[in-house]
C-alpha cells in the first residue's frame, strides 16, 4: 500500500509539473516565439560569423557585419521600393486619400473596384473608433503597439546575437547532464537540427527575393496594374507555405480583372510559371530538402499553429515541425544525425561536429 501511494503521488506530481508547464509556456508564447525566433536567426547568421572568425574577424564584428548588411538592404527597400508603392497604392485609391469621415463616405460612395474595397474597409474601421476627446485613446494604443514592435525586433536580433556566443557553452552543459554513451548523438542531433534551420531560413530569404523580384517584372511586362504591390505580397506570402503562393495567385488575377481577362489570364500564367521554375530549379538547386519535410506534413503543421495560435505564428511552423521531425528520425526510426545530409544555402552544411 505504502509503494502505491508513493507512485501515485509521484505520477500526480509530475502530471500537475506537465499541465502547469504547459499552461505557463501558453502564457509566454508570445516570448518563446520570439526566444525560437532569436535562435533560428542565429542558426541562420552562424555559418558566416564562423567563417569570417576562421579568417581572423571576431564574432563580435561578423555579428555587426550581418546586421549593417540587413539594416542597409532595408534602407534600400525603403528608399528604391516604397515610394514606388506607396504611388501604386495612391493610385489604387484614386489619388489623396479623404481626410474626414464625410469625405470618405462621399469617396466610398463614387468609388469602384478597387478603390471601392480599400475605401469601404477605412469606413468600417474609422465606423468602430471613438470621437471627440477620446480620440485620444486610439493614438496611444497606436504609439504603444508600435513600442512594443520595436522592442519585439530588438530583444529577437538581441537573443540571435547572444545565442552566438552562448549556443556551445549551452549545448555542452545540456550534453554533460546525458548518460556519456548517448552524448555523441546528441551533439550531432543538436548540430542537425540547426543546419537545418540556418539553411532554411537562409533559402527562405532568397525564395522571397526570387519571387518579388521575377513577379513584379512579369507584372509590369503584361500590364498588371500595382505591379511592384503585387509583386512584393507575393514574395512576402511566400514564407507562408502552400496557402502563400495560392492566395498570391488569387490576388493577381483579380487585380489583372480590373483592366481585363487577357491581363488576368497573363498574370495567372505568370504566377504559375515562376511557382513551376521554384518548384523544379530553383529550391532543388538552392533550398533542396533543406528540413525533410513532406508537403502534407508541411500543410497540417501551418495550419494547425495558425489556428491554435494565430496568423503570426504561422512562421513558426516549419522550423518546429524540422525539429521535431529530426528529433523522430533520431529517436524513433534511429538515423544517425551524423549521415544526414543538409544543402548548401549560401554557406556550407558541413561542420566537424556533425561529421566526425
Amino acid at each position: 500500500m505504502g509503494d502505491t501511494a508513493r507512485k501515485t503521488f509521484v505520477t500526480t506530481a509530475v502530471v500537475i509539473g506537465v499541465v502547469a508547464f504547459a499552461l505557463a509556456l501558453w502564457k509566454l508564447k508570445v516570448l518563446v516565439s520570439l526566444l525560437l525566433l532569436g535562435l533560428v536567426i542565429a542558426a541562420a547568421m552562424r555559418p558566416g560569423i564562423e567563417a569570417m572568425r576562421r579568417r581572423g574577424i571576431p564574432r563580435a564584428i561578423g555579428i555587426a557585419i550581418h546586421y549593417v548588411i540587413l539594416a542597409g538592404l532595408v534602407a534600400v527597400f525603403l528608399v528604391l521600393v516604397v515610394p514606388r508603392a506607396i504611388d501604386q497604392l495612391s493610385a489604387a485609391t484614386g489619388g489623396e486619400l479623404p481626410t474626414s469621415k464625410e469625405d470618405l463616405q462621399n469617396a466610398t460612395s463614387d468609388a469602384t473596384g478597387v478603390r471601392h474595397e480599400v475605401l469601404s474597409a477605412l469606413n468600417d474601421r474609422l465606423k468602430d473608433l471613438p470621437t471627440g476627446s477620446t480620440m485620444l485613446h486610439p493614438a496611444l494604443t497606436i504609439t504603444k503597439t508600435a513600442f512594443e514592435l520595436i522592442v519585439a525586433i530588438f530583444f529577437t536580433f538581441a537573443t540571435a546575437a547572444y545565442w552566438i556566443f552562448e549556443r556551445d557553452r549551452a549545448r555542452a552543459l545540456i550534453v554533460g547532464l546525458a548518460p556519456r554513451e548517448h552524448r555523441h548523438r546528441i551533439r550531432d542531433t543538436w548540430e542537425l537540427i540547426d543546419l537545418k534551420l540556418g539553411a532554411y531560413v537562409r533559402g527562405q530569404l532568397l525564395l522571397v527575393l526570387f519571387v518579388a523580384s521575377m513577379l513584379s517584372g512579369a507584372f509590369w511586362a503584361i500590364g498588371e496594374p500595382y505591379w511592384l504591390l503585387l509583386g512584393i505580397f507575393a514574395g512576402v506570402v511566400e514564407l507562408i507555405p502552400v496557402v502563400g503562393p495560392l492566395l498570391a495567385g488569387a490576388v493577381a488575377i483579380g487585380a489583372g480583372f480590373a483592366v481585363s481577362w487577357h491581363v488576368a489570364l497573363l498574370a495567372g500564367l505568370a504566377v504559375f510559371a515562376v511557382r513551376m521554375l521554384e518548384d523544379y530549379v530553383v529550391i532543388p538547386k538552392v533550398l533542396g530538402h533543406a528540413v525533410g519535410l513532406s508537403p502534407l506534413v508541411v500543410l497540417i503543421s501551418v495550419t494547425g499553429l495558425g489556428l491554435l495560435l494565430g496568423g503570426i505564428y504561422v512562421l513558426l511552423a516549419i522550423p518546429l515541425a524540422a525539429i521535431a521531425g529530426t528529433l523522430v528520425d533520431v529517436l524513433v526510426r534511429h538515423r544517425d544525425p551524423a549521415q544526414e545530409e543538409v544543402p548548401t544555402v549560401l554557406f556550407s552544411g558541413e561542420t566537424e561536429t556533425v561529421r566526425s
